[in-house]
């Protein structure tokens, strides 16, 4: 199995979930993580990464570690400073039309999103609110092109599409579909080296659908204008998604994979769930598994059964432990005071 990873955690991508997996392997192989110097989730996103944003980090040391996933804008050079050199790249994208809906509800406090009513509202004269100088304006547009590193006010010429393409693909090992998740985590699976177990999640930081709302096809145009470089990197990397597929596994065994995942997330969930599935955040029993709530969205969390024995429970939990405190947790665990 593959111990050595960076996971370029792209915003509302269902990253959260990925970061679960993450988690999970790492606390499992006792694995180091690169945490943010003075814990957090964010290594001071949006500022491009610097090596001496993680803690523990020295020039001076050769102390790698195994895995970088925390939010991040990302900026190889300096991430090749914290991870070994044989370290497997990959991040996760979404369709930038969802990708858009979703950030607009999440980021609604944003300087660009506070003042408009509605999305509609957004896209009918986007400059009127969109102002790039604003700190937080990347949640705004091009929300993905942004974390990968690059402008997101750029020109959209075919040769800088080009360029950004290539670069994406010159460093990363693989990217994933957020639209099919299961078959990403097959192709994870299968690039680490890693057994169906190690894949396996329940969906994390999702929201409730009385927050969704669907969109007119102008509304969907307009975004993808607006979003055109993420759009880019989103049909490229969504085609050789499945060409890749069709390369290394087949659509058959493809579906037998998928399958097995499944059956064994359903499988879970009936060991672990109270209810199956998941809940309103006034609805979850322990407080120490209700995810962090943000902006307009209503995020959802989970029950745990009762009556679980000590090793199903640890398991269960893990799985649905929200990634705030999940991350709290782990870091307490590397950076625990070493007494004589």
């Amino acid at each position: 199995p593959k111990t050595d990873i960076v996971f370029l955690k792209v915003h509302k991508s269902a990253s959260s979930t990925v970061m679960n997996v993450l988690f999970r392997f790492g606390e499992t192989h006792n694995l180091t993580f690169a945490f943010p110097i003075g814990g957090g989730n964010q290594l001071f996103y949006p500022h491009h990464f610097l090596a001496r944003f993680v803690k523990g980090f020295s020039p001076r040391s050769h102390r790698r570690f195994n895995i970088l996933c925390h939010h991040m804008r990302f900026l190889q050079p300096e991430v090749q400073k914290v991870v070994s050199s044989s370290a497997i790249y990959f991040s996760i994208l979404r369709n930038p039309v969802q990708l858009m809906e979703s950030s607009f509800v999440y980021y609604k406090g944003t300087s660009a999103f506070s003042r408009a009513r509605s999305l509609e509202e957004f896209l009918s004269q986007p400059y009127h609110y969109y102002n790039p100088a604003d700190s937080n304006s990347h949640y705004a547009r091009n929300l993905m092109t942004f974390d990968f590193g690059f402008n997101p006010d750029g020109e959209v010429s075919a040769e800088r599409v080009q360029l950004m393409l290539k670069a994406i693909e010159a460093s990363f090992d693989l990217l994933l579909i957020s639209e099919y998740f299961d078959e990403s985590m097959v192709l994870l699976k299968e690039m680490l080296c890693w057994d169906l177990d190690s894949v396996v999640s329940f969906p994390l930081n999702i929201r409730d659908s009385s927050t969704k709302s669907p969109l007119s096809d102008t509304i969907v145009e307009k975004i993808k204008d607006w979003n055109r470089l993420d759009w880019e990197i989103y049909t490229h990397f969504n085609r050789t998604f499945w060409e890749r597929i069709d390369r290394d596994i087949g659509r058959e065994r493809m579906q037998r994979e998928v399958k097995a995942l499944r059956e064994r997330q359903a499988d879970l969930a009936r060991t672990c769930l109270q209810g199956m599935g998941s809940v309103a955040p006034k609805d979850i029993k322990d407080s120490s598994l209700r995810p962090l709530q943000h902006g307009n969205a209503k995020i959802l969390g989970y029950n745990l059964k009762q009556g679980l024995d000590k090793e199903t429970e640890r398991m269960c939990r893990r799985l649905v432990t929200p990634e705030l405190q999940y991350s709290s947790a782990l870091y307490k665990k590397q950076f625990a005071q070493k007494h004589p």
